[in-house]
């Protein structure tokens, strides 16, 4: 399935983000590696079945390499566990936790053979915006901007993960197969 099917999948009154996914897809502030990596990274997040195949599909058919792709399903993965853990941290109004070490292993997170490390921060904090985690989005923009990393290209990555999260959404409630209401 390609963007466009999955384009096709959304109702009409999500008309809006099947437009909004095609812009994206077509990004150009980032490079090909990091806005199709972004994209890998963010349907792993959702995890709807649909929106996931149709990205995976076109991220292949754009070349992102094998590398890369593997890279971003890594930071999908470590940031659904980084995510729930820092987001709880800074939730939590106790400095206690905060000064223990997490004992959580995440050694792919430093090591990402492949891609650049920008691509691969950008990715992390596409994710850790769909996750709400206040923490690792400012962890992520910080060493974006460390890295020169301009902040048009953090939106870039914030608006895929924006638009490829409200497609999953859309696209799992869709399925659901509820009655149809007249008139509505």
């Amino acid at each position: 399935m390609s963007i466009e099917a999955l384009r096709a999948q959304l109702p009409a009154y999500a008309r809006d983000l099947g437009t909004n996914l095609s812009v994206v897809a077509g990004e150009t502030v980032l490079s090909d590696q990091a806005r199709w990596g972004c994209l890998v990274a963010s349907a792993y997040a959702v995890g709807e079945p649909e929106t996931l195949s149709a990205i995976e599909i076109a991220a292949r058919e754009a070349g992102l390499s094998h590398e890369a792709f593997e890279a971003a399903r890594t930071a999908a993965a470590i940031m659904a566990m980084n995510n729930v853990y820092f987001r709880a941290l800074h939730l939590m109004r106790s400095p206690d936790y905060k000064a223990l070490p997490s004992r959580l292993r995440m050694n792919r997170l430093a090591h990402h053979p492949g891609v650049e490390t920008v691509d691969y921060e950008l990715w992390c904090m596409a994710v850790s915006a769909i996750n709400a985690c206040g923490a690792c989005l400012d962890s992520h923009e910080a060493e974006l901007r460390q890295r020169g990393v301009r902040p048009i290209q953090v939106q870039a990555a914030l608006r895929i993960a924006a638009v490829v999260s409200a497609v999953g959404r859309v696209l799992a409630a869709e399925s659901v197969g509820r009655p149809q209401f007249s008139g509505i």
